[in-house]
């Protein structure tokens, strides 16, 4: 059956064919059913939320943004939240406190039960960068003494209210975590044996106060389903699952590019960001950009006079620039990747800046010689500027042009891991800053080639 649009679901609602809405909605996913309230108007969503059966209901709430989540928590009777908080997981339903203001906050946690209530308190003490903030409470735990027919009734038990099944874990009788089996090792055992002999000992695991972006770069290196989470004794808290994965990379991945593009991360989608919002995003850096500015300001200025006898160096200056802060840039974002990845650390940097030399060198090759002859045919002799670039500017442009190439790469690779070395976010050492420290030694380079060729 083709996919209900929005002009189709409120049409329906119009004829007032409720319980085609219900059937038609009921056959849809939680992720599309989300966009097409997203598509509708807001204060026509509650009634058809409340068609949908309490687990489609729960499922599509996650996937809704949070302004619409609290627009309909405000419209919920206290029974209604009850039935809903009932049915989320709970790191589902602590990703929602977060976004929600403190009085909706309130009635969250009043609708929920003691023991998720717990829970979600457990979880939020939890810094917001850790990977306890972002793993779930519900999961399978099964004892070594276990055979394989008892540890199905376990699962049968308590499958329904924890978010994987497919992973169990294997605690001791003080909860430390001693193992892991999976649903299909314990399917093609016989029933006589037990989980101790099918389980896996050597756990791959996370400690709750670790960093989230190196438990969910854990999960994608060992492509598990799960990640335990474990306490400073080893005791299992909880679990990251890789949905939860994902979102934080693709988090870690929006914040990087923010941070690389200079703008001051925000969570807020752009087209529901305020104007001041955005201002106060972008402001830090361009005023902190603008300041640095002053420094190749003061550069140009100290050979203002001598430039003056040959001012045909001004109308490089710009390339010159340009050509080192993008050489830079791309040092620094292939470095940055690599880091994300898990590729290199701190610890492999002259590897990185003996590659990233080799790499310059030749990069500084192939530009200088196109210079050259572009300086020659175009600028020389298709422009007529004869007399003013001779061999001495083309030979100090094409030089600088150089260094700087090779300088910029150097730069470029090793600011993030000495931003990573200190614990800095690498991304923070991209493109802009890295411009503006390129541009100063460009025209340091520049200027000092021309005070030794042409200037005197």
């Amino acid at each position: 059956m083709n996919k209900i649009t929005p002009e189709e679901l409120l049409q329906l609602a119009d004829d007032k064919k409720f319980l085609v809405i219900k059937e038609r909605l009921s056959e849809e996913n939680p992720i599309d059913i989300a966009g097409l309230f997203g598509e509708i108007p807001p204060e026509r969503v509650a009634p058809f939320f409340r068609l949908l059966p309490k687990e489609l209901a729960a499922d599509t709430f996650v996937e809704m943004d949070s302004d619409m989540q609290e627009k309909l928590i405000t419209g919920f009777s206290d029974y209604e939240l009850h039935a809903l908080v009932d049915e989320l997981y709970v790191d589902d339903t602590v990703d929602i406190i977060e976004e929600m203001p403190a009085n909706v906050v309130k009635r969250i946690l009043a609708s929920a039960d003691p023991s998720m209530r717990s829970d979600i308190n457990e979880i939020l003490k939890y810094p917001g960068n850790s990977a306890g903030s972002i793993m779930t409470t519900e999961y399978v735990t099964l004892k070594p003494t276990m055979t394989a027919s008892e540890a199905f009734d376990r699962i049968r038990q308590v499958g329904s209210d924890s978010e994987t099944i497919y992973t169990c874990y294997v605690t001791s009788k003080d909860k430390k975590l001693v193992g892991v089996v999976t649903v299909k090792e314990l399917l093609l055992a016989s029933k006589e044996k037990t989980v101790a002999e099918l389980m896996t000992e050597n756990v791959i695991f996370a400690y709750t106060d670790e960093d989230r972006e190196e438990t969910v770069n854990r999960i994608r290196d060992y492509g598990l389903m799960a990640l335990p989470v474990v306490d400073k004794e080893q005791r299992i808290v909880g679990i990251v699952t890789i949905d939860d994965a994902l979102d934080v990379l693709t988090e870690e991945s929006e914040e990087d590019f923010s941070k690389m593009a200079g703008v001051v991360p925000t969570e807020t989608p752009y087209i529901k960001t305020s104007v001041l919002d955005l201002w106060k995003a972008r402001i830090p850096w361009l005023l902190l950009l603008m300041i640095s500015a002053t420094f190749t300001g003061a550069i140009i200025s100290n050979f203002e006079n001598k430039l003056a006898s040959c001012a045909v160096l001004i109308g490089f200056i710009p390339m010159l620039m340009d050509t080192g802060g993008n050489s830079g840039s791309q040092a620094s974002v292939s470095v940055i990747r690599a880091i994300s990845l898990g590729g290199i650390s701190i610890k492999d940097i002259f590897r990185v800046l003996f590659k990233e030399l080799r790499v310059g060198l030749l990069c500084c090759a192939v530009l200088a010689v196109c210079n050259f002859g572009k300086m020659f045919l175009v600028d020389k002799l298709l422009m007529g500027r004869t007399e003013e670039i001779d061999i001495q500017v083309m030979l100090t442009v094409c030089l600088t042009l150089a260094v700087t190439v090779v300088i910029a790469k150097l730069v470029g690779a090793s600011l993030p891991l000495l931003a990573k070395a200190i614990k800095l976010d690498p991304a923070v050492m991209a493109s802009p800053l890295i411009t503006t420290l390129v541009d100063a030694i460009s025209l340091l380079t520049y200027f000092g080639l021309a005070s030794v060729f042409i200037l005197g």
